[in-house]
């Protein structure tokens, strides 16, 4: 076949979600792909960067309670833990992806996919055939975005680790020097020092800008007491790599880093360069722009989704994106019912203002929705309420000496939850009830009447809403 209904360039999650809910709309779909089915979280994001998070933080864990702290006789066996990471990525193999694929029905077509025309795409193949696909109804670009490496003198020249070869490394470096202070840049400083390495994180800020300042000052203050050394409000100047493969980096306060192993985590560009945007008037290697749908504006058959529409770079919310999208181009191809209104079902209106996020560092950052800052700024009348979790009494339960910090940002003209954000062990699995809260725009009179499971350290919800206030 080389017509569908709709075409999809880029087979990772949200690619083939946006293919999935289509084909199950009753339309035929295709992925191009010229990697590897499952796309970046799959095989270097994702899944094998929490794969390597999980040993060290489930030891910690262990040491943290009395009497089986005792326990604990041994450290970390690295081959073992690679070995564990190696069985997430199906040791990059997409065979197992594959399979789904063509048994949801979806057709598959290997190489690279470049725009020739409107609902036109060409496909250059492994053996440098080239196939012409046509879409009858629309085309989804779901192409992703690559780690950006910043013009810093001799660093592309140093042969830096990106997150790829973090999250796929064979050895751990004995020295690993990172650049940056987002979330790659402290889950993997996390992971490494967790491993025994000797880390230098260098950060031109603080850790974690967007989230409450109190995260990223958490982060910092474990990463040090793991043995890190953490630069903040510091910019690396040059980096250079010996013959012998020593790298050594400068800062602009005069300091001097040296280690055997450089990554760069200093943010995303899109996977655009080279998609052929400049056929349909277009700017290659740009972002790409849509509405609410995932609709580029002016294009009738074309959607970005996921990381190259820049709306909000996490799997999760992608695959959000994808699930509307999808369902979107299956109902306007068919003359359905378009439900495009806010918090509709062909929209993804939470890319506004309640996205989760969970960062696996040690402690865990858990957030959704809006910050303090961010919801003043935005115009909203807010409170701002913390409570420290360690106060809870399944906090003791779970950890001895648990420390860690909840906070909620109330609009107080609706009385509902903005935001919240908590930071302590394990804190990921309790944002999904404040992520109800913020999407459903729950009353917090009504939040009285969610009643947490004594003694679970969910119990601070209610000492969050003790603290606002009964009504």
């Amino acid at each position: 076949m080389t017509e569908y209904d709709l075409i999809v360039l880029g087979a990772g999650p949200v690619g083939e979600n946006v293919a999935d809910y289509a084909v199950k709309g009753g339309l035929s779909a295709v992925l191009v792909e010229h990697e590897l089915v499952g796309g970046e979280c799959s095989y270097w994001a994702c899944m094998p960067s929490k794969a390597l998070l999980r040993p060290a933080e489930a030891l910690r864990a262990a040491r943290n309670v009395a009497g089986a702290a005792e326990a604990v006789t041994g450290t970390l066996d690295l081959a073992a833990v690679l070995k564990r990471r190696d069985s997430f990525t199906n040791n990059w193999s997409d065979d197992g992806q594959v399979d789904w694929v063509r048994g949801a029905g979806i057709g598959l077509v290997r190489g690279h996919a470049r725009l020739t025309g409107v609902k036109h795409v060409t496909v250059t193949g492994p053996d440098g055939g080239e196939t012409v696909l046509t879409a009858r109804h629309a085309v989804a670009v779901a192409t992703g975005s690559d780690a950006l490496v910043p013009d810093i003198d001799g660093l592309r020249d140093a042969r830096p680790w990106t997150s790829r070869e973090a999250t796929s490394a064979k050895e751990v470096p004995g020295r690993l020097a990172i650049i940056g202070g987002g979330v790659v840049a402290t889950e993997m400083a996390t992971a490494y020092a967790g491993f025994g390495s000797r880390v230098t994180l260098i950060a031109r800020r603080g850790l974690l800008a967007g989230m409450e300042p109190f995260a990223g000052e958490a982060v910092a203050a474990a990463l040090r007491e793991q043995g890190a050394t953490v630069l903040l409000n510091t910019q690396t100047t040059r980096v250079t790599r010996a013959a012998s493969g020593q790298v050594t980096l400068e800062t602009n306060d005069g300091r001097t880093i040296v280690a055997d192993e450089v990554l760069v985590a200093t943010g995303r560009t899109p996977r655009t360069r080279d998609i052929g945007l400049d056929t349909v008037g277009l700017e290659p290697g740009e972002w790409l722009s849509v509405d609410d749908t995932m609709r580029v504006p002016g294009y009738a058959w074309l959607y970005a989704v996921g990381d190259v529409n820049h709306r909000v770079l996490l799997t999760h919310q992608g695959k959000y994106q994808a699930r509307a999208a999808g369902d979107l181009i299956a109902a306007r191809a068919g003359g359905r019912a378009v439900d495009d209104g806010a918090w509709g079902r062909h929209v993804a209106t939470a890319d506004h203002e309640a996205v989760p996020q969970v960062i696996f560092t040690e402690p865990e950052v858990a957030s959704v929705g809006l910050t303090a800052r961010a919801a003043r700024t935005a115009g909203y009348e807010v409170r701002v309420v913390d409570y420290e979790i360690g106060d809870v009494a399944g906090a003791g339960v779970r950890q001895d000496g648990y420390r860690g910090t909840a906070r909620m940002v109330v609009d107080q003209q609706r009385k509902v939850v903005l935001g919240a954000t908590l930071v302590g062990p394990d804190v990921g699995e309790m944002l999904h009830a404040a992520t109800v809260a913020v999407v459903g725009q729950v009353p917090i009179a009504r939040l009285w009447h969610a009643v947490p499971s004594y003694p679970t350290v969910s119990e601070v919800w209610l000492r969050l809403l003790e603290a606002y206030g009964r009504p």
